[in-house]
């Protein structure tokens, strides 16, 4: 069987009794995350003058990405199949997919895997919701398709690690329209069939581009929303009797052959004997992962020396993450989702404040973060691993000539991490949803619909 016909026949076929209970709550812990995400999202976007006004969150922080994706699937509206996070506003699954997966990502506060690189919650959350508000799903079954969601997105970007941002490309948004077509697929109940052709025709709406980087566009926030919004178009096109290519992924011209130039790559033949969705990050900073392991430095540091005392620091990155999170320019950067992105803005904003939150990104000209950031270079860090996965390692060296190191093992909040119920929950709280909400999401797989869950997140 091609690659696709393999993701397909697991996918449709697997049973809730069939995951590990490891996998299960880890399943349900990144469905939590997400839909914190997004209404914290969605609360900033509401009313923008007003965050303008309070100087709490500055219109950059959300950006503008996000409220034109709920204004646009306002207009798209078509029947009352989905409703937009936050807002109460039911429109049609595809609109609904598209704004949902903008909100989830618009913060750039959701979750990560490491060797995939992917924002795995971001475009599989929308679909299984919308799909699943649609047909009328019970919780158990919105879940089993989320777990082929975050399988197959984390395996297709995690057989090449970091090879689609080497070529400029968001992993997110070009794999993950392949698992936002198999959770629509599994949810539509199309068979195996179209499924597979659902999974082809995915393909071809496959992209993301990373010019954002040197802009400062809102564009990235827009991937995940399309990944979903194409995932659930792909399945319903294929259900009409379209066809797609069995060899979307592996063939001369699939997903990995045209986009990376590297054919013949078939990340499904493990399926089912270990599961990705354990190796997901939570994050506890509204930041790019990549520099997660060095603010995570930073905050040990802190409490070691005061922010006034540095005359330079030296962080420890990733090569590959160097990339994306250090450069020329960096240290003062334009708009709040540039500050994102910015290793040395962010490792300077925690020593300033102790924290990294999204009000902290409000103001990226702050001038006592940006004269900090001025003083952090970086240097290989000789990590063999993924690049989210490195370690982070600081020195710093102060004005009477000391120096202090400051590290930790890996960035907090992934695999392992015993805090990790705790700080998901603090998280989601924190973002604004109930604590029945919270409850509610954590026993998803009890409820009989989602109607209940999805009237709590717009209170």
């Amino acid at each position: 069987m091609t690659a696709a016909e393999t993701l397909a026949a697991w996918g449709l076929g697997l049973r809730l009794d069939d995951v590990p209970d490891e996998a299960r709550a880890a399943a349900l812990r990144h469905l939590l995350d997400g839909l914190g995400c997004a209404a914290a999202a969605a609360r900033q976007g509401e009313r923008p003058e007003a965050a303008s006004q309070d100087g709490a969150q500055d219109s950059g922080v959300v950006g503008e990405g996000a409220w034109a994706a709920v204004r646009v699937a306002g207009e798209m509206g078509g029947p009352p199949e989905a409703t937009v996070f936050g807002t109460g506003r039911r429109v049609g699954a595809v609109a609904a997919a598209l704004a949902n997966g903008v909100l989830v990502h618009a913060l750039d506060f959701d979750d990560t895997h490491a060797l995939g690189l992917v924002h795995a919650t971001a475009p599989v959350l929308p679909v299984a919701f919308a799909v699943g508000e649609e047909t009328g799903a019970s919780g158990a079954e919105v879940l089993t398709a989320a777990l082929t969601g975050y399988e197959a997105i984390c395996r297709l970007g995690g057989a090449v690690a970091h090879g689609f941002h080497a070529r400029g490309l968001h992993a997110t948004s070009a794999c993950g329209t392949l698992a936002a077509a198999l959770v629509a697929a599994r949810l539509y109940g199309l068979p195996h069939g179209q499924a597979v052709a659902a999974l082809g025709i995915a393909g071809s709406m496959s992209g993301g581009l990373l010019e954002f980087l040197n802009t400062g566009a809102s564009t990235k926030q827009l991937h995940p929303g399309f990944a979903a919004q194409a995932g659930v178009l792909a399945a319903r096109l294929a259900r009409a009797g379209a066809s797609g290519p069995a060899t979307v992924v592996e063939g001369e011209h699939g997903l990995y052959g045209a986009l990376l130039g590297r054919p013949g790559i078939d990340p499904f033949g493990d399926l089912g004997r270990g599961w990705e969705v354990n190796r997901i990050t939570i994050k506890p900073y509204p930041a790019c992962q990549l520099l997660h392991a060095a603010v995570d430095a930073a905050k040990v540091l802190r409490g070691l020396i005061a922010a006034e005392e540095v005359a330079e620091i030296e962080a420890e990155v990733h090569d590959d993450a160097a990339a994306l999170v250090c450069g020329p320019g960096k240290e003062r950067p334009r708009t709040p989702y540039a500050a994102k992105f910015s290793l040395a803005w962010c490792v300077a904003a925690m020593l300033a404040d102790g924290e990294l939150t999204a009000r902290t990104f409000a103001r990226p000209d702050r001038a006592d973060v940006c004269d900090l950031a001025s003083r952090v270079r970086h240097v290989p860090s000789g990590h063999r691993g993924p690049a989210a996965d490195q370690h982070g390692r600081l020195r710093a060296r102060l004005t009477d000539g000391r120096r202090v190191v400051a590290e930790v093992a890996r960035s907090s909040g992934g695999p392992g991490d015993p805090r990790i119920d705790r700080l998901v929950t603090d998280k989601a709280l924190g973002n604004g949803l109930s604590d029945r909400a919270v409850d509610l999401a954590l026993r998803l797989h009890e409820l009989p619909a989602l109607d209940d869950l999805l009237k709590e997140l717009t209170r």
